[in-house]
């Protein structure tokens, strides 16, 4: 069994506040209340809150998750807190405008393979799985006065958000400001000792969360910042399905295995650390053999897309997804892969109804702007027009979708 000394050590690497004062605050906090939890023979009520925004989890989203699977691994209480209540605001944290909201009944829509994408990452039998409606759903005006008492506008306005909002003359919207206290009560609610975050959540549980939890009687929770975010595709932005460069979880095998080789070389470092958790020494060395030649990159992106196909997956699946990508992208082949799957077409159908109906593209404006950037393809050629008809006699036809996405059109 770990020693307090090694599960601070553990649970404080890859944190970050700003400053390190917070840091060692944080990490004096956490060794303090592993020492009183122990006395009570209890273990640390862990969370960690994501919010159903889109239907579908990404690799930027594992890294808290990894952080919630060492506190379960050291034997902790971890809760995996879907926002069912407070993503029908959403978070305006790193938003420099205020979030479309939702309705119940697209959350519910959303909330659905929550729980199933996060056991890739998480152990089942030892995850509490909760929605903050459960609690945020019942209280009424009154409560939200009684709540909102404990802070100033003044606490929120110096966010770095509301405050570039501020001198861009851009709105800023009264119901933005009950996120952050929204948040905050799913801490009292929990009585948590720890809430895990990214940077983006460092106000929300460092100041909002510890704030409401004091003056409500509760002892404030430690705040688990982690330091780093994941680039998405375009190796720059922080990973986000509204920034179009996310990876979903729930991805087919040779749809993730394409998005990790599309990645620049430079965010490979990266990736290596925060999704297969490599230790600096390898990145050192990763670094280094990229640098002087001794590695390709090419290679190494391989490896990488595969282990990482493998976690979220199965090795199976990483070897059959490589073995797609060579057929479709190294010479020799025909640029598209052996096993396609085939779809059958009874009736004439446009391209566009068919792109839809087999999920290839998420709307018509996507469909659209595929086409005319030569996107779209009826066996190998491209079609601009996505309201050409297919007809039951003209198959079978491949129908392509960007470098990875195929169908095989037969007659039905």
């Amino acid at each position: 069994m770990a020693t307090i000394d090694e599960q601070v050590e553990v649970l404080m690497s890859g944190v970050e506040y700003g400053d390190s004062e917070t840091k060692k605050n944080m990490a004096k906090e956490l060794r303090e209340r592993l020492i009183e939890a122990e006395k009570e023979g209890r273990p640390l009520r862990v969370y960690c809150g994501y919010d159903p925004r889109t239907s579908d989890l990404h690799l930027g989203h594992t890294i808290t998750m990894r952080k919630l699977r060492q506190f379960q691994d050291f034997g902790h209480d971890v809760t995996f807190l879907i926002g069912t209540f407070t993503s029908l605001i959403g978070d305006p944290s790193d938003k420099d405008k205020a979030r479309d909201q939702l309705t119940r009944e697209q959350v519910e829509i959303n909330a659905r393979t929550y729980a199933e994408q996060a056991f890739k990452i998480l152990d089942p039998a030892k995850t509490r799985v909760r929605r903050n409606d459960e609690w945020l759903s019942p209280l009424d005006f009154a409560d939200i006065i009684r709540l909102a008492s404990n802070f100033t506008v003044q606490q929120f306005l110096v966010r770095d958000n509301f405050a570039k909002r501020m001198q861009e003359d851009k709105p800023i919207y009264l119901h933005e400001f009950f996120y952050a206290l929204m948040q905050a009560y799913d801490a009292v609610a929990q009585e948590a000792d720890v809430q895990v975050g990214g940077q983006d959540q460092l106000f929300n549980i460092l100041v909002a969360g510890r704030k409401l939890q004091a003056a409500l009687g509760q002892k404030p929770q430690i705040a688990i910042i982690m330091g780093e975010s994941l680039p998405g595709t375009d190796g720059d932005m922080k990973m986000s399905k509204s920034q179009g460069n996310h990876i979903p979880l729930l991805s087919e095998p040779w749809d993730m295995f394409g998005k990790v080789m599309s990645i620049p070389d430079k965010a490979m470092p990266i990736y290596h650390k925060l999704i297969l958790g490599w230790l600096p020494e390898q990145i050192d060395q990763l670094e280094r053999g990229l640098a002087d030649g001794t590695l390709h990159p090419n290679e190494v992106k391989m490896r990488l897309a595969r282990e990482i196909v493998s976690i979220f997956h199965s090795p199976e699946d990483a070897e059959a997804a490589q073995k797609r990508w060579d057929e479709v992208f190294r010479g020799g082949g025909s640029g598209m892969p052996e096993d396609i799957p085939e779809h059958p077409l009874t009736e004439a159908k446009r391209v566009l109804d068919l792109l839809r109906d087999l999920n290839m593209v998420s709307s018509g404006r996507e469909a659209k702007d595929l086409a005319k950037n030569g996107g779209i393809r009826l066996d190998g050629e491209q079609l601009q027009d996505v309201n050409f008809e297919i007809t039951p006699d003209k198959l079978p036809v491949v129908l392509q979708v960007g470098k990875r996405k195929f169908v095989r059109l037969i007659s039905g």
